[in-house]
């Protein structure tokens, strides 16, 4: 397998708690929250659900990048939960399904599935420039939770596969 860059996408969900106002809590200490943080947990509902350890850590000015042409491969787990990782505006074109690239991949997959306490390796070729969305496919964590990326693909833009009737612009 040959590829130009790699991008590990560490999933985790967080438990921080409320109060009764739905304000998150300020703690002195890890310590002084654990009762708190350990009763949110017992609910199995993530107040957070980011990647790489914060909401927004691959978007905007710390989105990856790549270049049209390059082959990317993304090499995502997640610690406690299923997710189901999807890259907007693209695939994998070849998807290890449990991160084992001693097992022969699957093609084509719009949508991986990734077992909690499990991770996958997917590649794929940008073919044109643009913004992509990486995202968890339940997309309750991925827009209100945080679990989303950005790869910004720069390059040249090619009609013979899809034809520009006109340059991005703002949503109006």
């Amino acid at each position: 397998m040959i590829y130009d860059k790699a991008y590990y996408i560490g999933e985790q969900g967080f438990y921080f708690p409320k109060d009764a106002e739905g304000n998150y809590i300020q703690y002195s200490s890890v310590l002084d929250s654990m009762p708190d943080v350990l009763q949110q947990m017992r609910k199995l509902i993530p107040s957070h659900s980011v990647f790489n350890g914060a909401v927004g850590s691959m978007t905007g000015a710390k989105a990856l990048t790549a270049k049209v042409g390059e082959k990317v491969l993304f090499l995502h787990m997640q610690a406690n939960e299923d997710s189901r990782p999807h890259l907007i505006g693209g695939h994998g074109d070849l998807v290890w399904e449990g991160g084992s690239f001693n097992d022969a991949p699957v093609t084509d997959r719009e949508t991986w599935f990734i077992p909690g306490g499990s991770a996958v390796a997917a590649l794929y070729e940008f073919k044109q420039p643009g913004t992509y969305v990486y995202l968890n496919h339940n997309l309750i964590q991925a827009i209100q939770l945080g679990a989303a990326a950005q790869v910004v693909v720069s390059g040249e833009w090619n009609n013979d596969l899809m034809e520009q009737v006109r340059a991005p612009s703002a949503i109006q």
